[in-house]
């Protein structure tokens, strides 16, 4: 498994960073964000290193096809079964600010995120 040693969400897979766990398995990791922009805002990470989905390949089909599987089990536990969004910013243009691939999951109770 690839992992960059400066990269924080490889950090927080790691354990070397804490951070606020609600999943984990041998290939992908869900924690709180630390600046939530919903009332359930959960990051759901791959455990081994990739950039951006601008670097994905075909070869990615799977884990990508799993994490997106995962994502509604993970939101009706924690508190979105009402519906939620998935948002999975890519580059500096895209809004990327960790140059670690991850999905969101914004959900809870509405008015929030007016603007998507």
């Amino acid at each position: 498994m690839h992992t960059d040693p400066n990269c924080l969400f490889c950090k927080i897979a790691a354990g070397q960073i804490p951070a606020r766990k609600v999943y984990e398995d041998e290939r992908f990791l869900a924690f709180h964000d630390i600046h939530p922009a919903a009332p359930v805002h959960l990051l759901l990470v791959p455990k081994h290193h990739i950039a951006s989905l601008a670097d994905a390949t075909e070869a990615d089909t799977d884990w990508l096809g799993a994490m997106m599987a995962l994502a509604p089990r993970l939101m009706r536990e924690h508190g979105g079964a009402g519906g939620f969004k998935t948002q999975i910013n890519t580059g500096p243009d895209g809004g990327q600010e960790v140059m670690h691939l991850h999905l969101h999951l914004l959900g809870g109770p509405r008015p929030w995120g007016k603007g998507g």
